[in-house]
């Protein structure tokens, strides 16, 4: 493992030529970015454009997953809009990296479970980069890490696979408001707290944890294409 300093800048990204990484600065609309996001999946699906590595940020905003339950909400303080990926509840916003990740799975093994943990083990490795010891837990979804000695969430994993094509993928918090995620049951588990790098004492920004996630995408890649094939 190399660990990244926290001034680290972000490495070209390693990933094939036929895989576009896209970084967009300053705040994307929720709504803006999801449109965007369900009209390259068409287009990848129908072999019309290149799968897509998307970083980028919301502004504060609350989404709600196929199984949100309406107790989770909270207080409604920021705009609340219902999504089709998997999961519950949870809050994008400033000092978090989204990732949203379009890739076609009818040639990477049409694997579902294999494609969401190649995913969580990429988030976890690029967290690994920076020093943090993260990981996952069966029958609890996220990226989750000791924050002074109890278990805390910091990052969500939820996808959306529609024709074989994926939608969404990650969040990791960084350096967000934590106060922000007091409106909901983030992912329905009242009895865990969320944590942050920041919070963890590491000052590392979005362009730290991109540099990390670059470092780390051929393995991703390689791991998500999946030898066995499943029928849908």
């Amino acid at each position: 493992m190399t660990t990244l300093p926290p001034s680290a800048a972000p490495a070209a990204p390693a990933a094939p030529a036929d895989v576009e990484w896209r970084t967009s600065a300053g705040l994307t609309p929720y709504a803006d970015a999801l449109a965007e996001m369900e009209a390259r999946a068409v287009a990848v699906g129908a072999g019309e454009a290149r799968e897509l590595l998307w970083m980028l940020e919301h502004p504060p905003v609350y989404t709600a997953g196929t199984s949100a339950e309406p107790g989770d909400l909270i207080d409604a303080r920021f705009p609340v809009i219902p999504t089709g990926r998997g999961g519950k509840y949870t809050y994008h916003g400033p000092g978090q990296r989204i990732g949203y990740v379009v890739l076609d799975l009818t040639k990477r093994g049409r694997d579902v479970r294999c494609y969401v943990h190649a995913l969580e083990s990429w988030v976890i490795a690029a967290l690994g980069e920076l020093g943090v010891e993260a990981f996952a837990v069966d029958g609890r979804v996220g990226i989750w890490t000791l924050d002074r000695g109890r278990e805390a969430k910091i990052g969500a994993i939820g996808v959306r696979v529609k024709r074989w094509v994926t939608l969404h993928g990650f969040s990791v918090n960084v350096d967000p408001d934590l106060s922000h995620f007091g409106g909901i049951v983030p992912c329905g588990l009242p009895e865990y707290g969320v944590t942050s790098l920041q919070s963890l004492g590491i000052s590392a920004d979005l362009a730290t944890f991109d540099a990390a996630l670059t470092l780390t995408v051929d393995a991703f890649l390689e791991t998500v294409s999946c030898p066995q094939e499943n029928e849908a």
